[in-house]
């Protein structure tokens, strides 16, 4: 299983990866605050078809005349250019929520994202620091967009999207950019969606059934098995596995 999944690793974990997939935006810019909230942005994002939100983030992006930490800065709380903004459930008043939240971090609070999980990972409770930061920024109830851009650990998800922006901040190699060091990358969860789950039970990799945090835990202490300094690695050889059982497109992300 080793050999075949490192096989996997090898041929998938390319720089020809990244054109298709989300980690396409932490590689379009050089300035750190730039990458950070760029990567942040399309990590929340990143549901869906690939097509569809990679198409939707580059049209943000482009609105922001490719300076996100700029447009970050002098965010007004609402822009009505992007009043009709809408991807699936998320709608422009969850878009705000979120563009207004980062504005408080980097333009009030004077942090970064990088020190937001860095301070998170300190108190040991990481993602669950992160999403009440977000939370606290909220004029009025959360809504449903903004509840599923921010899922919330305590209820027990996968938190997939935050995992795989982790790994992209974390670990260097051809496609994931090791902007950040306040962690190592064998403390990294695997990014668990429906697909990684699947493809998951069919190797034998998982046992539980359903896609949730117990299923991360469950599913990286096996990855470690086969690498323990870098289980999530993986994660390209389980792409991979999918892709060459079912079909030559890259998957959908849930």
């Amino acid at each position: 299983m080793k050999e075949y999944l490192d096989k996997l690793v090898k041929k998938y974990e390319t720089k020809e990866f990244i054109k298709d997939d989300p980690v396409r935006f932490a590689h379009r810019y050089k300035n750190k605050n730039d990458i950070e909230i760029a990567s942040f942005i399309a990590a929340l994002f990143a549901f869906g078809r690939r097509e569809a939100f990679i198409n939707k983030l580059d049209n943000l992006f482009d609105f922001m005349q490719n300076e996100p930490y700029n447009f970050i800065l002098n965010f007004k709380g609402h822009n009505e250019a992007l009043k009709d903004f809408v991807y699936r459930f998320v709608k422009s008043e969850d878009l705000f929520s979120l563009l207004n939240a980062l504005n408080k971090l980097y333009a009030h609070d004077n942090l970064s994202l990088e020190e937001l999980f860095a301070n998170g990972y300190k108190k040991t409770d990481m993602l669950n620091y992160v999403t009440k930061y977000f939370y606290s920024t909220l004029n009025n109830t959360s809504t449903q967009g903004f509840c599923h851009l921010f899922a919330r650990p305590e209820k027990g998800g996968a938190m997939k999207r935050m995992n795989m922006f982790l790994r992209w901040m974390i670990r260097k190699s051809e496609v994931d950019i090791g902007l950040w060091n306040f962690m190592k990358k064998n403390e990294l969860l695997i990014p668990l969606d429906v697909h990684v789950g699947n493809v998951s039970r069919s190797l034998g990799l998982l046992k539980r059934n359903a896609n949730d945090f117990k299923s991360v835990i469950e599913l990286t202490q096996k990855l470690k098995e086969f690498d323990p300094n870098d289980p999530v690695k993986y994660d390209f050889a389980l792409f991979g596995a999918g892709v060459n059982k079912n079909t030559n497109t890259a998957p959908a992300l849930i």
